[in-house]
């Protein structure tokens, strides 16, 4: 791949506790291509909002990065955003790479109005013409539906939490950054305004050609708007490919626990399997492959042995030392997984059923 927009080298977080050192993010590599979306999907605790917090420097302060780089490349030469100074780091932030935040009442500071915080945010990059920046922040209210008057005069507390998450994202493209990161961006929200967003999000990306990173528990929001799916488990991506690989052949068998645990249009809830045990304690874990004791593929070699993130098919990247096994149960037993959520089985076998 040539001059990816964001390429992230075996970038590794952790935090300081009482108990130990928290491995958030553990030796994460993946390129973040021009104009392309890319889901990071996993259960809590998995480091997907840590890693999207690290990509733009701001985590907390008993956070540090322990190794690796970020190298953005926006117009210019690529650059590593771990080496930028403060004010350079400042620049970057919200100019080229700007993140919303999941729970938009958070976001906001409750005693301004909208355009006064739309106005900080234009000054502290440079942009001291409020005439064109009201006009830049009228025409992004319109394009995520909202009413733009009515909006920009309005106190956060006066917006519902789908108008307040709309708002975030204008925000976040006042600057026009190539790439936006969307924590949760729906969590909390009913149906009709997720659809909303989702609807929003596709004719921006349309609109104005950003990168988009989107951290999410909800499967179908990343099938909709991905166009590469991200597992991660334990702080590390596990799974790495196209969306419709991801979701209708799926290797790692973390991945297709996650699949077979989302509730179907069609199938009865009795179908629903989850995974069994619960995410590994990030202080102490597992030896070799962190998701051993809960795969039920999982053999000696697995408790021993970590397996890297090697490349499986095209642009198909898996860790684990049995994905040839997951691949010929997900063909043999028929059990794809739509984008849509449906599947055209009950329920995929662990390896001594099929060897049986």
């Amino acid at each position: 791949m040539i001059n990816p927009t964001l390429s992230v080298q075996h970038l590794s977080v952790e935090y300081r506790a009482r108990r130990g050192t928290v491995k958030a993010v553990r030796d994460v590599t993946f390129d973040l291509r021009r104009g392309e979306s890319l889901a990071l999907i996993g259960e809590s605790g998995s480091g997907k909002t840590t890693l999207g917090l690290a990509l733009v420097r701001l985590h907390v302060r008993a956070a540090r990065i322990a190794q690796g780089k970020i190298l953005y490349q926006g117009d210019g030469p690529p650059y590593d955003v771990l080496t930028l100074n403060h004010e350079q780091l400042r620049q970057f932030r919200w100019r080229e790479c700007a993140m919303v935040f999941q729970g938009a009442q958070n976001s906001f500071n409750p005693v301004l109005r909208i355009q006064a915080q739309i106005y900080d945010t234009a000054r502290d990059h440079g942009l001291n013409s409020n005439d064109e920046t009201r006009q830049n922040a009228l025409e992004l209210l319109r394009v995520v539906q909202l009413d733009p008057q009515r909006v920009f005069r309005s106190y956060p507390h006066q917006l519902s939490g789908g108008m307040r998450q709309r708002v975030l994202i204008a925000l976040g493209l006042l600057l026009q950054p190539k790439v936006l990161i969307l924590d949760e961006p729906t969590t909390a929200l009913d149906i009709l305004t997720q659809r909303a967003i989702i609807d929003v999000l596709r004719r921006l990306r349309g609109e104005y050609q950003f990168s988009l990173i989107l951290i999410s528990h909800d499967l179908s929001l990343a099938a909709e708007l991905a166009d590469r799916v991200a597992t991660m488990y334990a702080g590390r991506i596990v799974e790495l490919g196209d969306v419709e690989d991801i979701f209708y052949h799926p290797r790692h068998p973390y991945t297709l626990g996650l699949l077979q645990s989302v509730p179907t249009i069609t199938g009865e809830f009795e179908n629903l399997s989850s995974i069994k045990g619960s995410p590994p304690d990030l202080i102490d874990l597992p030896s070799g492959c962190k998701f051993h004791p809960r795969c039920p593929f999982a053999t000696e070699v697995c408790k021993q042995v970590d397996p890297p993130l090697v490349a499986v098919e095209r642009d198909h990247q898996v860790a684990c030392h049995h994905w040839e096994q997951v691949k010929t149960v997900v063909e043999s037993d028929g059990g794809r997984v739509a984008a849509d959520g449906s599947r055209t089985s009950s329920t995929l076998r662990p390896p001594s059923a099929v060897a049986a």
